[in-house]
């Protein structure tokens, strides 16, 4: 196999937080007596810096609104976004094989660390995810290769050993920036034709379609 260790985005990679997600984005801008904004609008933001978020969906540029935005966002979320967050159907299949191969797993998200833990406790999956690199562990977030340069270093690994996987062009920029493979997946709100702009070795409508290329058997890896 080519790669040894694979890298993946949480939020519409391995998992779906929309509900939580959209009450928490809701909740902080309704505290700043602004409109609340439509699931898809937000969905079309989940990926991004918190502050940006709200830079996207409100067009205010504001540096004081936007860290009481942040900070209202992280108090519903510390409520409710575990709870509301599920895996995709062949999240734990594909993690599974990963890990009966020997190969490394790492996550690297603009989520929070902590949340992504409670998240794999919450579905006993801990034990899957070698690494994680949360957006408290990094002084610069996605697009930034930060994160996926400390799983490399964390690893000792090849850059050419190490395949990321992700939803949005964040995700498709990010390994670009750090001289990594990537493999983009449809179960966020980012295209395929999107992703035909970005170096990629191939463009999967789910996780399922890497399991044999975990197997040694598809030419994609």
């Amino acid at each position: 196999m080519k790669y040894k260790t694979w890298v993946f985005d949480f939020d519409y990679t391995l998992a779906d937080a929309t509900a939580g997600i959209v009450e928490s984005v809701n909740y902080a801008l309704n505290q700043l007596g602004l409109e609340a904004s439509s699931r898809e609008d937000i969905r079309k933001t989940v990926g991004m810096k918190l502050d940006d978020i709200f830079c996207e969906l409100t067009d205010i540029s504001d540096e004081q609104s936007a860290k009481l935005f942040v900070s209202n966002f992280m108090y519903m979320a510390d409520k409710i976004m575990t709870d509301n967050t599920v895996l995709f159907d062949d999240t734990i299949d594909v993690l599974s094989q990963l890990r009966q191969s020997n190969c490394n797993t790492a996550i690297v998200s603009t989520k929070c660390h902590y949340r992504i833990d409670e998240a794999l406790a919450k579905f006993n999956i801990t034990n899957l995810i070698d690494y994680i690199v949360g957006l408290e562990d990094v002084a610069d977030a996605k697009p930034s290769p930060e994160g996926l340069l400390k799983v490399i270093d964390y690893f000792g690994s090849d850059k050419q050993s190490v395949l990321f996987i992700g939803d949005s062009l964040i995700d498709a920029k990010t390994a670009a920036n750090a001289g990594v493979d990537f493999a983009a997946v449809l179960t966020g709100t980012t295209t395929a034709q999107d992703f035909l702009k970005f170096s990629h070795i191939h463009i999967a409508n789910n996780l399922s379609e890497f399991k044999n290329c975990i197997d040694n058997h598809h030419t994609i890896c």
